[in-house]
């Protein structure tokens, strides 16, 4: 790569990758760019959505180590690099492309492995991180109330016995 423009292309999306948790690969062919920015604006506050050259992102993604994109960088091809929730992104992705098909996802990785399109989809369909960790808490919380009333009732049985031999004692005398 003689060129140092390209070496500095492919420097720059080095450092996406590596500063990113996950990635997800979109073909934009027929959007506007005012639909690319509504697209940008919605995953602004998750990740970094860039259009990207083909063969610079091939090698840049090779030489970080990610193979998850080989085979599928054809086309107008753009990367959403995830620095913040990936399902809040998938999410994003999905809703857009409901509006405008012309957006397709290819793929992806996460957490160093490859994602397929099927993929990506599921991550979408889950719930953001702060529901499940509400619901994560909410059930120790309910685990704990429950043990809890386990423990408390031996102790209020043994008592309603200790009361009902004392009652009948005092019946005795």
């Amino acid at each position: 790569m003689a060129n140092p423009e390209k070496a500095a292309a492919v420097d720059e999306l080095k450092e996406l990758f590596n500063n990113s948790t996950a990635a997800v690969l979109t073909e934009y062919r027929g959007l506007s760019v005012g639909q690319l920015q509504t697209l940008r604006r919605s995953v602004r506050e998750n990740a970094n959505y860039a259009v990207v050259k083909n063969t610079l992102t091939e090698i840049a993604a090779k030489e970080v180590g990610i193979d998850a994109f080989e085979g599928k960088m054809t086309g107008p091809s753009a990367i959403a690099f995830v620095h913040g929730d990936p399902v809040d992104v998938a999410k994003a992705l999905r809703d857009f492309a409901k509006d405008n098909p012309q957006l397709i996802v290819k793929g992806g990785y996460m957490d160093g492995k490859p994602l397929d399109e099927t993929e990506v989809k599921k991550l979408a369909d889950l719930e953001s991180r702060e529901v499940l960790l509400g619901k994560l808490a909410g059930a120790f919380i309910g685990a704990q109330s429950k043990a809890a009333s386990t423990f408390q009732a031996p102790i209020s049985k043994i008592a309603r016995t200790v009361e009902a031999l004392r009652a009948k004692q005092e019946e005795a005398a």
